[in-house]
């Protein structure tokens, strides 16, 4: 048998039991599943099955649906009620399709159709163990929730993302809503997807909403779905995002954007767990989780009146800040290498980055954060004609941005080295001049102080305050004035 090896596998063994009555079924996949890096276990009967469940703790579980005796859709229930973790994959011949759609809304996570090529099993295999592999609180710490998510990768060792793991972790594993706040660039929605990807629910959908790209209008029959004829242009009935999404999440960003009408209509859904289409005179219940974004201040769009309060603390079961790239300029080093590595693999390059374009990266504010990061890294490469990219290369901002330090430390240099100007001797100093003038008006006045103020200009106060400073007494003006 080809040796199979796959890379969701390596961070541990994933324990398998597979459930069937034929033999060679049976140990035809243990062995591809050994061959992967899973650890197989097999069981004839349903019996024997529950016995290996209370005993010991299974990843995954590969079950035929029909057999034993029939049991394949009460075994599933007590697989997901002992172990709920557990990912159950079905097998089934065509005829039973029908079980096949009932074990899939039972928890089954994926299915296989009898007789299945190895390819297909070796898919399913791999698809089931990276789930896994990304669900648990000690493997999203361990891994640091660097999971691949399409649009990028969560990456960063500093202190402020090991606390975004932490809480990350926490609320993977919950169903209440979240509210990821963050500026521009940050993150927010790929923050989104690995708590979806790494929760209960990861094998169910996960849809993102825009909220400040689409009209009000389209807003509302985007979520709740419209009925045919409800407005012109509605040839035929269409379900709502938060009843498509059954049983997964929808990601709300841009949460500020939306107008006050529909916050109210949105608060009443999250509350009754229900929605009416635009136009229909029903209600569709709908179980989904939420969670929401904005890079704008929602407890002062509260105060203003511009956002709901009631649907501000719905959302704000737990809020989950995302850093700037400015507040862990430590995480750049390591982006910069993921970006390089994910271009060169794209273009089949091997190119680097000069160490004063790293230098120039690690002083820049970055106030698009790692999407500015990401999208400098693209315009490198489209730039330079390699191996190396230096600062020519580089986005306009950047180039501006070293120029600006540059003239900066030139001019520090130029003050640092500039001499210091020597004292001239032949200048009295002002305060000297003017304890002279004081004291030389004075003696032309014989001690008369109430003249001597309004000729000089000051206030007597001011005056008497001068002669104390000079440490001249009153008997000391009358002999001068004698």
């Amino acid at each position: 048998m080809t040796h199979l090896t796959s890379p969701v596998l390596n961070s541990g063994k994933l324990h398998l039991l597979v459930v069937d009555e034929d033999s060679a079924t049976r140990t035809g996949c243990a062995e591809i599943a050994a061959a992967m890096g899973f650890v197989p276990h097999q069981s004839v009967t349903a019996a024997d099955a529950r016995r290996l469940l209370r005993g010991h703790a299974f990843d995954v579980v590969l079950l035929e649906l029909k057999a034993p005796h029939g049991e394949g859709l009460q075994l599933l229930d007590e697989v997901k009620s002992l172990q709920p973790e557990t990912s159950v994959l079905i097998m089934h011949a065509s005829a039973s399709i029908h079980c096949a759609v009932e074990a899939m809304r039972n928890g089954a996570a994926d299915y296989l159709t009898k007789p299945f090529a190895l390819e297909e099993l070796t898919a399913v295999l791999e698809r089931v163990a990276e789930r896994q592999n990304a669900t648990g609180i000690s493997r999203v710490l361990r891994e640091r929730l660097r999971v691949q998510q399409g649009a990028g990768s969560i990456i960063g060792k500093s202190a402020e993302m090991e606390k975004l793991y932490r809480i990350l972790a926490k609320v993977s594993q919950a169903e209440h809503p979240v509210l990821v706040l963050g500026e521009s660039g940050t993150g927010k929605e790929l923050v989104a997807r690995c708590i979806h990807s790494n929760g209960p629910k990861a094998s169910k959908p996960f849809i993102p909403v825009d909220c400040g790209s689409l009209v009000p209008t389209l807003i509302e029959s985007e979520l709740f779905g419209y009925v045919k004829g409800a407005f012109t242009g509605a040839n035929r009935s269409k379900d709502g995002l938060l009843a498509t999404a059954e049983g997964g999440t929808v990601f709300l960003d841009e949460i500020g954007e939306l107008p006050l009408d529909l916050q109210a209509k949105l608060l009443r859904a999250l509350q009754e767990k229900e929605i009416r289409p635009v136009g229909a005179t029903h209600r569709v219940p709908i179980h989904v989780r939420i969670l929401a974004a904005t890079n704008r201040d929602l407890s002062q769009m509260v105060e203003k009146g511009t956002f709901r309060k009631d649907l501000y603390y719905r959302l704000n079961v737990v809020t989950l800040r995302i850093p700037s790239l400015r507040e862990r300029p430590s995480d750049i080093p390591v982006l910069t290498a993921h970006f390089i590595e994910r271009q060169n693999r794209a273009r089949g390059t091997a190119f680097t980055l000069s160490d004063e374009s790293l230098r120039t990266m690690m002083e820049y504010p970055w106030p698009g954060n790692v999407r500015e990061l990401e999208n400098a890294i693209e315009h490198c490469f489209s730039m330079t004609t390699g191996p190396v990219m230096h600062m020519k290369d580089m986005p306009t901002q950047l180039q501006t941005h070293l120029l600006h330090c540059r003239r900066s430390a030139a001019r520090a240099e130029a003050a640092r080295q500039m001499p210091m100007p020597v004292p001239d001797a032949s200048v009295t100093p002002l305060a000297a001049l003017e304890k002279e003038t004081i004291l030389a008006t004075l003696a032309k006045l014989k001690g008369d102080k109430l003249l001597a103020a309004r000729l000089l200009g000051i206030g007597k106060t001011t005056l008497y305050r001068k002669l104390k400073e000079y440490g001249i007494s009153e008997e000391l003006t009358l002999q001068a004035g004698d």
